[in-house]
């Protein structure tokens, strides 16, 4: 079973949840936007063989409330960081679905002698420039949940996570959790944390996924083949008969390529 653990940060209990080898490198699972890391448990499962796992509510989500101290996705990466200070590990691979992938590439921005390699699961690129008609598109969305109907918000937003109905019923109990202040504080950093950075490169391994069917595969896959050409380290992978949660989708075409990565260009040499 996994070890569960509670760090105190900031006005909100971290919860965070270790199985595997203890020894072994560690990967470092988060989760998407008012969802929590149960979105992980198939991953869990294909991983722990041969790697230490680390889970975790992000401030706001899941058992890490009250949020405490306001939500930001800086700030949750720094969370993220004071995990891995308590842990005593220097270095680990980073994962992140939807949000998570935001926060994992917030964090190897800022801190990058601190990740192995980053794998990232439907989500775009914060630091390629956006037209002013993007970034007008994506501050209208928390507009949108301050002013449609809270269950019904988040009814709609389930339906786009998955294309398998156990999933999307479990991501709408996932963001019944969250209160609907929090919902908004979330989502309102989550379309606002996007910063052009021209000259910035990302040096480590790095996966890219998205599933098939999300309904912004297209876009995913135009800002695949841009980072592609902007990070040499960049390996892209589209996971079929999958939607947004790809790695819930398809978990066993997910987990199989996120292990040969692992294997052959993460640790191949340990």
């Amino acid at each position: 079973m996994p070890e569960t653990h509670i760090l105190e940060r900031n006005g909100c209990p971290l919860h965070f949840w270790l199985d595997g080898p203890p020894d072994a490198p560690l990967i470092a699972l988060t989760h998407g936007a008012t969802l929590d890391h149960h979105v992980f448990d198939l991953q869990v499962a294909a991983l722990t063989p041969c790697y230490r796992t680390l889970t975790w509510d992000v401030r706001g989500h899941g058992q890490s409330q009250p949020m405490g101290a306001p939500f930001s996705v800086k700030a949750a990466a720094d969370d993220l960081v004071a995990l891995l200070d308590q842990l005593g590990v220097d270095q680990a691979t980073l994962l992140g679905h939807s949000m998570g992938g935001a926060l994992v590439q917030e964090l190897v921005f800022h801190y990058p002698e601190r990740v192995a390699a980053l794998v990232i699961i439907g989500s775009t690129c914060i630091t390629l420039p956006r037209s002013r008609l993007a970034m007008l598109a994506l501050q209208a969305v928390p507009l949108f949940f301050r002013l449609y109907p809270y269950q019904l918000s988040k009814r709609q937003l389930a339906r786009t996570m998955s294309i398998r109905p156990e999933f999307v019923a479990a991501a709408e109990r996932m963001m019944d959790q969250v209160p609907r202040a929090d919902f908004v504080r979330i989502w309102s950093d989550v379309m606002g944390c996007l910063h052009s950075e021209p000259d910035y490169r990302v040096t480590q391994p790095l996966l890219v996924t998205y599933g098939e069917h999300d309904m912004r595969a297209k876009l995913f896959a135009q800002q695949a083949s841009i980072w592609q050409a902007r990070d040499p380290a960049c390996q892209v992978a589209v996971i079929p008969d999958a939607g947004h949660n790809a790695n819930q989708d398809n978990p066993a075409f997910f987990n199989r390529v996120l292990l040969e990565f692992l294997a052959n260009r993460v640790y191949a040499y340990r």
